[in-house]
């Protein structure tokens, strides 16, 4: 008996777009080749049409349409993928011009968003901003929801559900949407639990691949994994960390953004993103490398204002700046701090901007302890971060940057 490898071949894609000017093609096109390769296609070829706007119907011009199709014809193409969104008449007119499976932007993103989902509350984001994509796209598309149907636009927990009715998918989303609807009250409930017990939350954001897991890995040893793909993870991570001040915060890791983020993704990922619209600080991290760091960082602040982060302090994180590519680019904001989230450069210089971003509800003082008060010398050691201690005839000499609460509690000891 011999026996085969089943090897599965990556389906070759045809990148499309409609160059309009409202944005730069060249780069969204880079960005969405990149995308392509995250959900494992090969892309093997580029169509651009300049035009005022997509066709109403065909999306691209009838002679730029057949010149695509006879591309599709003789290159072996599995796959087009459009850079703009198309409408469902678009995309079944194009698919039936071209003869081959059509997917726009969105749709690759909530693929990629399917095959990364880990836990409950993220699959469960994900087949809910299937189910709304795919809701109106339901007629004409036939053969495509089959069961034995697979590829690059058809993964993730909504993909069987497509085969049945539009009453039967409204159903399922309000379903998912009762679900999610729990799980962010269990979310503002441990929110409001750590406002009661008086812990601060620092968010994580950036655009994607522009290394926060790695940061978060580097900061507090999360093992969480960090790629150089985009939205190598989704599900949000929290881990405690310690900053300079002696003060215990926690980290939060959330979603990675992009140009043109998908209304379906933004809606059904709320009650995640809103982590970073509760949090005392937010460190926007960026990929200090890429010559388009500066529009990234206008794409996440957006997204921030958005989400109701206005009067949030945010520290910009200027990732990656070991790389040689950094040595040329242009002067950051002054606020800025320049870091490697991956050799550890300039992370000091990060978490004290942290603590000085956040709430200023600690000082550094000098107290002198009476060796008969040893339990509020453990309580301020506890609690702060202590720069120097001597034992001196009077007593124990902290010099410590402690909590406000606990210079009101031990006035009689605070010398400076």
């Amino acid at each position: 008996m011999e026996l085969y490898e089943n090897k599965t071949e990556p389906e070759r894609a045809v990148l499309v777009a409609v160059d309009t000017g409202e944005y730069d093609c060249d780069s969204s096109l880079a960005e969405l080749e990149e995308l392509a390769d995250t959900a494992g296609a090969q892309v093997v070829g580029f169509v651009t049409q300049r035009r005022d706007k997509p066709d109403n119907a065909t999306f691209l011009g009838s002679g730029r349409l057949d010149e695509l199709a006879e591309y599709c014809e003789n290159n072996e193409i599995d796959l087009v993928i459009t850079d703009n969104e198309l409408s469902p008449s678009q995309q079944r007119n194009v698919e039936k011009a071209v003869g081959t499976k059509v997917i726009d932007r969105t749709a690759l993103i909530l693929d990629i968003f399917a095959g990364r989902a880990v836990s409950n509350e993220g699959k469960l984001q994900v087949e809910l901003a299937q189910l709304k994509y795919s809701l109106p796209r339901l007629i004409g598309q036939g053969n495509k929801l089959s069961r034995l149907g697979g590829g690059i636009g058809t993964r993730g927990p909504g993909e069987t559900k497509l085969e049945t009715d539009k009453r039967h998918i409204r159903r399922r989303i309000t379903a998912l949407e009762h679900q999610l609807d729990e799980l962010e009250k269990r979310r503002k409930y441990a929110r409001a639990r750590r406002e009661k017990d008086r812990v601060e939350t620092v968010a994580i954001v950036g655009y994607t691949n522009a290394g926060k897991s790695t940061l978060l890995n580097t900061l507090t040893e999360a093992g969480v994994l960090a790629q150089d793909k985009l939205f190598a993870t989704l599900d949000p991570t929290s881990r405690a960390l310690t900053l300079p001040d002696g003060r215990q915060v926690v980290l939060v890791d959330t979603v990675g953004f992009i140009r043109r983020l998908p209304h379906e993704l933004v809606e059904a990922f709320k009650s995640t993103l809103e982590e970073a619209a509760s949090a005392k600080a937010i460190i926007n991290v960026c990929d200090y490398s890429d010559p388009e760091y500066e529009e990234h960082l206008e794409v996440t602040e957006k997204l921030l204002d958005e989400l109701g982060c206005t009067g949030t302090p945010v520290i910009t994180a200027l990732n990656k700046c070991d790389l040689d590519t950094c040595a040329v680019m242009p002067s950051p904001d002054k606020n800025a701090v320049k870091i490697s989230a991956l050799t550890g450069e300039g992370i000091d210089e990060l978490l004290a901007a942290v603590a000085k971003a956040l709430p200023a509800n600690r000082m550094r003082v000098k107290m002198l302890i009476p060796y008969s008060a040893g339990s509020a010398a453990a309580e301020i050691r506890e609690d702060g971060a202590v720069h120097s201690e001597t034992y001196s005839e009077n007593g124990l000499l902290l010099d410590v940057t402690v909590k406000t609460e606990l210079i009101d509690k031990y006035p009689n000891y605070v010398t400076v």
